[in-house]
């Protein structure tokens, strides 16, 4: 008989939600089919101003808001909402805040600009999913953490939150996309963002400069498995991964089951 586990799925999108690359089609279908398998699921995402509250029948869960997030040195309120994927008996938790996600698109500007605090929005996301997680008292054994916005999760996980009882049975997977969507210029580097809240330039090793690749490295080195989401990625990364405990799982629409099973024995491998 497998073992049961709580697999909590962290992603900046997921169909019908938000659709921004074919990982919101696979990060919808796998969750449903683990939980198919006797699996406890929880997702998390960003509540990115473009997702339709009314259409989407999203609501604030008022017992789990209220909590304050420290983003390079300032607290943020953070507010849960939550809604049901139709046809499915699975339940995705929105992370809002005004200043970071009340706008009319997801990363960059009218003028197609990435938006200067995209750092500061992932940090405050992966803090937050650690924090509710906390409140909503579900010990998971599996973060599988999807590209580069949930990349601070592991790096939270290894530092801050080594001795919390409710992550000490906790493993990561990280997932890797053929993407390139955090590069820009910018005064600040995110790196000081994250020294603010007192971790060590040890535990900053694998991180690099503001690129999408600098960001990802760091999440990788830290999880306890990464996976690659797509044939193809950044070539660097490519070569980064080859020195990591790395596994190659890409969805296959025409064989669906050996996708499921494959991460249905990944999960069960490293929560052993």
């Amino acid at each position: 008989m497998d073992k049961k586990l709580r697999i909590l799925y962290v992603t900046s999108e997921i169909d019908p939600f938000l659709k921004l690359t074919s990982a919101a089609d696979l990060i919808r279908f796998l969750p449903q089919r683990l939980q198919e398998k006797g699996h406890e699921i929880r997702i998390f995402m960003p509540k990115f101003g473009v997702i339709n509250e009314r259409r989407n029948r999203l609501h604030e869960v008022v017992r789990l808001s209220g909590i304050n997030i420290r983003v390079a040195g300032e607290e943020k309120p953070l507010t849960i909402k939550v809604a049901s994927i139709p046809n499915a008996k699975l339940q995705v938790y929105f992370l809002d805040n005004e200043d970071y996600f009340k706008r009319k698109s997801v990363l960059t500007d009218e003028s197609d600009h990435l938006y200067m605090d995209n750092d500061e929005r992932a940090i405050f996301f992966c803090k937050g999913v650690i924090e509710t997680v906390k409140k909503l008292g579900w010990p998971p054994d599996i973060i599988h953490c999807h590209d580069w916005m949930t990349a601070f999760i592991p790096l939270y996980l290894r530092t801050h939150y080594k001795n919390d009882p409710m992550f000490r049975r906790t493993k990561t997977v990280f997932t890797v996309y053929n993407n390139n969507s955090f590069d820009y210029d910018q005064t600040t580097n995110y790196l000081d963002k994250v020294r603010v809240d007192g971790i060590s330039d040890e535990k900053l090793d694998n991180f690099g400069g503001n690129t999408y690749v600098g960001v990802v490295r760091g999440g990788i080195a830290l999880s306890d498995v990464v996976t690659k989401g797509h044939p193809q990625v950044d070539q660097s990364l490519e070569d980064f991964l080859n020195n990591v405990k790395s596994q190659q799982i890409y969805f296959d629409a025409s064989d669906r089951d050996t996708y499921v099973e494959q991460y249905n024995q990944l999960y069960a491998d490293i929560s052993n």
